[in-house]
């Protein structure tokens, strides 16, 4: 980015960053700024993520090809890497916290980028309430936390992030088809994730909680390049190699791991894991806890 001020000579601002995973949050203080993002800019590197500021003191703008919007204390600003913006504070002393998701775990067609960039979101209710209470409790106090809980909170707020786009999207009637089917896969991945533990979790299941047929469903996950049963078996491969790798579980065992995450037998457990990451979980746990006594 480009950032300019009228107090260049003597800036002041202070950031604090926090890593969750893939998710970056982080609480930023600082004199009026222009955060000015261009087409050489984003030509040379892009991280190819969405920005999500929580305004907690300050006011300013943002201005986008398609949209204009201004922002004061309690409200959220959602941001593009991919898109050039100028985007303003103007009082003495801003503060915000943000979230940094990678696209690739929210992927969205093009033709919504653009109505979820600069929309406006309320924090007072709903969702929008949800994100920022979590937001605000995470910055206020990190040390009930374990380093190995930041993936997991990541996940947390993938998931709201997730919801909160649906549902900005839900509410727009002028979308067109594409796009509401694009927002119902998000909502029924995000109701696979807080599901994973349920060992009848399956697309009939699935289908019946979002009132679709079965078929539908898998015609859903068509445009994202696997079947449903693949997207459960990859999240739930995903967690249970986390939790073999987290120091709390240590005393875990690998086939109480599985089972969790709907792996009741252990050979199909090795197998997938094998498939998937081309080591069995025992070794993987090893190579996770080497060195640490």
């Amino acid at each position: 980015m480009e950032l300019r001020s009228d107090y260049a000579d003597d800036f002041r601002a202070s950031q604090r960053v926090l890593g969750l995973g893939a998710v970056t949050m982080w609480t930023a203080t600082f004199q009026p700024l222009v955060f000015r993002r261009t087409p050489k800019l984003i030509r040379q590197s892009d991280p190819e993520a969405y920005h999500l500021s929580l305004v907690l003191r300050g006011a300013g703008g943002g201005v986008w090809k398609h949209r204009e919007t201004e922002y004061k204390p309690h409200g959220l600003l959602i941001n593009s890497t991919s898109l050039t913006n100028d985007v303003h504070s103007t009082e003495d002393l801003g503060t915000t916290l943000a979230l940094e998701i990678p696209k690739a775990v929210l992927p969205l067609p093009r033709s919504a980028v653009g109505r979820i960039v600069g929309a406006p979101v309320s924090t007072q209710e709903g969702i929008g309430a949800l994100l920022a209470r979590l937001l605000t409790q995470l910055s206020a106090d990190t040390t009930a936390y374990q380093p190995a809980d930041g993936p997991r909170l990541g996940t947390v707020f993938t998931d709201l992030v997730a919801a909160l786009f649906a549902h900005v999207l839900d509410a727009d009637d002028s979308l067109p088809s594409e796009t509401h089917r694009r927002t119902l896969t998000l909502r029924i991945q995000a109701f696979i994730r807080e599901h994973l533990h349920d060992p009848h979790l399956a697309p009939a299941t699935i289908a019946a909680a979002h009132h679709i047929s079965t078929s539908y469903l898998h015609r859903l996950f068509r445009d994202e390049e696997i079947t449903v049963a693949a997207w459960i078996r990859r999240l739930r491969l995903e967690a249970a190699r986390r939790d073999l790798a987290d120091p709390a579980l240590r005393a875990a065992r690998i086939h109480t791991i599985a089972t969790r995450w709907g792996f009741p037998r252990a050979t199909d457990f090795s197998r997938a894991y094998r498939a998937a990451y081309g080591t069995t979980p025992q070794e993987h746990r090893q190579q996770a806890f080497h060195g640490h006594g």
